[in-house]
């Protein structure tokens, strides 16, 4: 960058050259007479000296613009250092000038260079008004963000041309995605406080929209009395669903998620949400078979070794598959997805379908993004519940997870799950909005058939009569409601979950 000590407004300036704004070069890189160019950075200096001089002059100036510009962002580096001493000392409660400033930065060489602290004094001396210190930030901001987008595209072009072990291509894209995600995340100069006004009005709207789905506030699950007790799957909530193998989980995930997406398509977007299923431990054929099974009424195992009938196959499978493929029901069955790759797509969702529900099948399968050596896996599973949780936080969409629970279930009187029994972290439970668990009784008595001839066998038998074919969901805690158990249908054969007593408003075949 070419400089001039040109004056603006009274100020001896660091404004960039116009004449050097694109210098060509020479054959050999420089000099006169050749086709190449070089083009400087974004960047606004003079725009930089304004915003300084009005905070001097003005300390008021500094909070239009304290919310979303930091020091980083001038191109000017003693800007920059300029910046973060008046706000230091403006945090305070005190007074920055060019007098008080003035001891902070009598031996920096960068200010002597550009002449010394009397450099502070031009700038208030040259500032011309208060009122547009905010489109100066915006302005500087913008060129921060700009200069940031170059360097992003100059990394992911150079680590294109370097081909390693180390991270395939993928990764790349993946690395490139969050960071330009990331960039536009903050480059929102909208956030901070919210008045209670506003903050109240939502709340209110929350309420009136609760009023009028009959006490429903965030996703419906399809589950009348599940619904009840939830109130819906929450904006922002991350769900824990917990328990141990075959107790379910999946089958009530699903069923949770699809009812989502179906009433989604039913209702034109005004109910349910657009799904992200993030299956980790089944591929996507294993779960359309699964929901097509739900659909069809038609065992799961029959459909996957082809056991039926010309009459199943064109009055069942082929109807339902033409209902079915118009869901927005979007299915990841890559594994050992990290969390920063799990971001990345379901951002990328976002952007393109308006996503509303993120299902990931089952967390314990997820890796860490940084994980480092002697990180233990505890340590790995809190960093992937604290990411799922600002997942749901940056898109504004529930987050589903479901999780194992640990033996120590299976070596108690009891096999009723609790908080305690969550595998691998503590983590989870602080992490998580809801934490349920799902519990079949019947699945455990089962296993404890005594034998026909004996006198328990008939007692054994009026007890699993009276847990056949039923769910517990334990709502073991809940940050927005009360805990509790809600009593579901299961039904095995079809991997299925339902309310106990069928109700009007669920899709047909729920």
């Amino acid at each position: 960058m070419a400089l001039s000590s040109e004056r603006v407004h009274g100020v001896s300036s660091l404004v960039m050259d116009p004449a050097h704004d694109i210098i060509p070069l020479g054959p050999q890189g420089g000099g006169e007479g050749g086709g190449r160019l070089y083009r400087s950075a974004p960047q606004n200096i003079e725009a930089e000296q304004e915003l300084l001089g009005a905070i001097l002059v003005n300390n008021d100036a500094a909070g239009k613009v304290s919310a979303f510009l930091l020091p980083e962002h001038f191109a000017e580096g003693i800007h920059g250092r300029i910046y973060a001493a008046a706000s230091t000392l403006i945090e305070r409660g005190e007074i920055a000038n060019p007098v008080t400033l003035k001891g902070v930065f009598e031996r920096d060489e960068g200010l002597v260079d550009i002449g010394g602290t009397a450099y502070l004094a031009r700038l208030a001396a040259a500032a011309t008004t208060v009122i547009n210190a905010e489109n100066y930030g915006r302005v500087i901001y913008d060129l921060a963000l700009r200069r940031e987008l170059i360097r992003i595209g100059e990394e992911m072009v150079n680590k294109a041309y370097v081909s390693g072990l180390d991270e395939m291509a993928k990764e790349q894209i993946e690395t490139a995605e969050q960071q330009l995600f990331s960039l536009a995340e903050d480059g929102r100069i909208e956030g901070g406080f919210v008045s209670f006004t506003i903050a109240l009005a939502q709340s209110v709207g929350m309420i009136d929209a609760a009023f009028r789905r009959g006490g429903l506030s965030g996703v419906s699950t399809g589950l009348h009395d599940l619904d009840s007790r939830l109130g819906g799957l929450h904006r922002s909530d991350l769900v824990i669903l917990a328990g141990r193998p075959s107790m379910g989980k999946t089958a009530l995930a699903t069923t949770m998620a699809f009812n989502a997406a179906r009433l989604y398509h039913d209702t034109k977007g005004a109910e349910g949400a657009v799904v992200g299923f993030f299956s980790l431990e089944m591929s996507s054929e294993q779960l359309a078979t699964r929901i097509l099974s739900t659909e069809t009424r038609i065992s799961s195992s029959k459909l996957r070794r082809g056991e039926i009938s010309d009459e199943e196959f064109t009055h069942k499978i082929v109807p339902a598959n033409q209902i079915l493929a118009e869901v927005p029901f979007f299915v990841d069955d890559s594994g050992g997805l990290t969390i920063a790759a799990l971001r990345t797509r379901a951002r990328r969702l976002k952007r393109t379908h308006n996503l509303g529900l993120i299902v990931v099948d089952y967390l314990q399968l997820m890796r860490a993004s940084g994980r480092r050596p002697n990180d233990n896996r505890v340590q790995e599973i809190s960093e992937i519940t604290q990411g799922l949780k600002a997942l749901a936080k940056d898109l504004e969409v529930p987050v589903l997870a479901l999780s194992q629970l640990s033996r120590a279930v299976e070596s108690r009187d009891s096999q009723r799950p609790q908080l305690a029994d969550l595998r691998d972290s503590g983590a989870i439970e602080q992490d998580a909005d809801v934490v349920m668990f799902v519990y079949r009784e019947e699945y455990y008595k089962a296993r404890k058939k005594p034998r026909e001839d004996t006198v328990e066998f008939a007692q054994w038998q009026q007890e699993i009569e009276k847990v056949h074919g039923l769910a517990d969901v334990i709502i073991g805690k809940q940050r927005h409601g009360p805990i509790g158990d809600v009593t579901l249908a299961f039904e095995a054969e079809f991997t299925r979950c339902a309310d106990l007593v069928p109700y009007d408003h669920l899709p047909e075949g729920f």
